[in-house]
């Protein structure tokens, strides 16, 4: 795998040169000032190009923009309303710029409203790290108490709302208020944060819309946007829903291996393609992520590797941000499947045999506890999880390299 770093840009309290001294050998990025519908204009990509290519000292930082994440598909493109055609269009040409500078990767979502969803944006763990964490009383009790959401009740069992109503009874007002800015951060990176009246506008516009008009609208969408980026060499790959359970009465179309198989069978190009993620589908009881790798890894065209931990059974369930090698993924045999993918890519001679990944998250520890960067995204936290996934890569690249000497299977 190809080890890239995602990088916020020059507000970013990881720089440039820190990349550069974790050894990763490329960088995920996107222009989050640009609005969603609006195009990437080539003065702009070629900034961020720019950016990324040197170091503090001016310097060679020897990386490169290899994965866009995230092109952000606007909230009109996913309901179908208001100028979604002329969105479409701009997403096309913002395409088309990209590919011109070099990018062939692009990641993105479907999720409405919002990117991803935490209870606790710094939760502390036995050992004095912090991590993200989702706990469901919690969630629950922001919805029905602070977001107030008409019927928020119903989606829920008794026995979660009136855990819900004890919870928010004990709450202290500077609880009540930072789990609102939670819920309510918005999108990874962006300068958008939602108030309550602002959700509350935007869950009312999906009033109509279900599981299966969502569905719908991104098969429509990727059959006005793959053909496109087949023609310019570029493999658009969606990411999961985070987390992969239906949330504020809104729909979730990409949680499970069977949504994937879904799209990619509806637009059957393999320019339309995953970003397996394995936090995010990890929280899914039912994602067998090695196994997911084996059968639809000829579509994997990105790779986010970190490990969540379920706390309780069930969908949806609370949960918490685990160490790269705790959790409940099994991250040994993932990566297994994954170079095995990679190996039979190699194989077949195709350029795209190196898939890019990432170590994706982390928890907070020695001096990130003190920076206050991006939620998710510390520079210790992370640097330790690539180091353990470089050591299970480089382990059992060997191991198949002597497997193959001997004529077998690694085992």
């Amino acid at each position: 795998m190809k080890q890239t770093w995602r990088w916020f840009g020059p507000n970013d309290l990881v720089s440039i040169d820190d990349i550069c001294q974790a050894g990763a050998h490329g960088v995920v990025s996107a222009l989050h000032h640009v609005p969603s519908g609006a195009v990437w204009t080539p003065d702009e990509i070629a900034r961020r190009h720019a950016e990324i290519a040197v170091m503090k000292d001016g310097g060679s930082s020897c990386l490169t923009w290899d994965v866009v994440e995230s092109l952000p598909v606007s909230e009109a493109i996913k309901r179908q309303v208001g100028p979604w055609r002329d969105h479409i269009a701009a997403y096309k040409q913002s395409l088309r710029n990209l590919a011109d500078s070099g990018i062939s990767i692009v990641c993105y979502n479907f999720m409405p409203v919002l990117d991803w969803t935490r209870t606790h944006l710094n939760w502390r763990l036995s050992t004095g790290a912090t991590c993200m964490r989702f706990d469901l009383t919690d969630f629950v009790a922001f919805d029905l108490f602070i977001l107030k959401r008409d019927g928020a009740a119903d989606d829920y069992p008794k026995a979660v709302v009136e855990a819900a109503k004890i919870r928010f009874s004990e709450m202290d007002a500077p609880r009540r208020a930072e789990l609102e800015r939670t819920v309510a951060f918005g999108l990874p990176g962006s300068v958008e944060n939602l108030s309550l009246d602002d959700l509350r506008a935007l869950l009312a516009t999906y009033a109509d819309i279900d599981a299966d008009t969502l569905r719908a609208n991104l098969v429509a969408f990727l059959e006005e946007v793959v053909p496109v980026a087949r023609d310019l060499g570029i493999r658009m790959c969606c990411h999961p829903d985070d987390p992969p359970f239906a949330l504020l009465g809104l729909p979730r179309i990409m949680s499970t291996e069977a949504d994937y198989t879904h799209i990619m069978n509806a637009v059957d190009l393999p320019e339309n393609g995953i970003t397996l993620c394995s936090g995010s589908l990890g929280v899914h009881p039912e994602n067998d992520l090695p196994g997911m790798m084996a059968r639809l890894g000829d579509r994997v065209h990105f790779i986010h590797l970190r490990n969540t931990k379920r706390e309780t059974e069930g969908l949806p369930c609370s949960f918490h941000e685990a160490e790269h090698l705790g959790g409940d993924t099994n991250m040994v045999d993932l990566i297994e499947q994954i170079l095995r993918e990679e190996k039979r890519r190699k194989a077949e001679g195709r350029a795209d045999w190196n898939i890019p990944m990432r170590p994706d998250h982390g928890h907070d520890i020695l001096d990130d506890l003190n920076r206050k960067g991006q939620p998710g995204y510390p520079a210790i936290g992370r640097l330790k999880g690539l180091a353990e996934l470089r050591g299970v890569m480089t382990a059992l690249s060997a191991r198949m390299d002597q497997a193959d000497d001997q004529g077998g299977t690694a085992k």
